[in-house]
């Protein structure tokens, strides 16, 4: 009997010891793209990037709410029997009607999220389940709902040579489903078509000039774009000048676009957003297509760091975690999530 009885004790012991461990077995399926797609049947984009969450990121970012700073939002219409502190009296005066002011919390960091949704982003096409859009959707989403989490406002922008969709900052339920809503409908609708062309500098630009307010702005790109390098870090400059902190998510599929490592034989690429065609051996250009990668990165890298901008390597082949987790925990670790002037 009490050999029995310390077996339960032990037993009892050890559930207690590795309940925290198999919290995070239990979210070990959600860890890359591939293993996501099986989710997708619940057709909840939120659901799948809670589990991103949960799994992976809530513990790094703990930046506390502060004070109850709010501002106005809205108008709606006033229930007998509740408060009137808010009750709009010159309004009243004007319509005779009560209406009550709603105000939205003023966070501790306003974010846009910002993703490119060009024809690009499909590669490697014509796979629609596996692709640098795709994986930058499930990133976005995760970011919305740890935004969401920390109280903090986000936003929402999708752009191909044009901006697409913009949203406001904010934080209220009914705008997080929209944020959604948008994301969602890119992966069921696969609404991306091809020869969509991309302008990002033309979009980021744009974009300095209406975000009034200081933010953090999240670019999710794979930095192929019509025109010159030079427009594009004039455009991110833009965006540095008008005080907002940037940081940019290189998206690519490292094994096909960086490494080149096709098979030694005559394939057909085409341009997804030109629809321009070329047939050669990968074996005929590799080297030196490698080399001019390369340096391509490099400029990138090097033109960040000048400018103070994140440059973060994401690659579709990768974890979600790793390619979220030195972001966040760089981010943490300096105190931007703490306010936003």
């Amino acid at each position: 009997m009490k050999i029995e009885n310390r077996k339960i004790r032990f037993s009892i012991f050890l559930i207690v010891a590795l309940k925290p461990f198999l919290y995070l077995f239990r979210f070990i399926a959600m860890n890359k793209l591939e293993d996501i797609i099986r989710y997708e049947q619940f057709d909840n984009l939120e659901f799948i990037a809670s589990q991103i969450v949960a799994g992976f990121i809530t513990g790094l970012y703990r930046s506390p709410y502060h004070g109850f700073s709010v501002e106005f939002a809205e108008h709606r219409v006033y229930n007998t029997g509740e408060s009137t502190k808010h009750v709009d009296w010159k309004l009243y005066a004007r319509t005779e009607k009560l209406f009550v002011k709603q105000f939205e919390e003023e966070t501790n960091l306003r974010s846009y999220l910002v993703l490119d949704t060009s024809s690009s982003m499909l590669f490697p096409y014509p796979s629609a389940k596996v692709s640098k859009l795709r994986f930058s959707v499930y990133c976005t989403a995760a970011l919305i709902h740890l935004l969401r989490k920390q109280r903090d406002a986000s936003g929402l922008c999708l752009f191909s040579d044009r901006i697409e969709v913009l949203t406001d900052a904010k934080s209220n339920s009914t705008h997080i489903q929209t944020m959604y809503a948008h994301l969602q409908e890119i992966l069921q609708n696969h609404s991306v078509s091809l020869n969509k062309p991309t302008s990002t500098a033309q979009v980021l630009h744009q974009l300095a000039d209406t975000i009034q307010k200081r933010a953090l702005v999240v670019i999710f790109t794979d930095m192929f774009s019509n025109g010159d390098t030079e427009e594009l870090f004039s455009a991110l400059q833009h965006l540095c000048y008008n005080k907002h902190e940037v940081i940019l998510f290189h998206v690519k599929d490292k094994r096909m676009e960086e490494a080149f490592e096709f098979s030694n034989r005559p394939h057909l690429f085409i341009d997804l957003e030109s629809g321009r065609e070329i047939k050669f051996s990968p074996n005929e250009i590799r080297e030196t297509y490698k080399q001019k990668m390369a340096e391509f990165y490099q400029e990138l890298k090097l033109r960040c760091g000048q400018l103070r901008i994140d440059f973060v390597e994401a690659d579709i082949d990768r974890e979600f975690h790793e390619v979220l987790f030195p972001y966040l925990l760089k981010r943490s670790k300096l105190g931007i999530f703490s306010k936003c002037p």
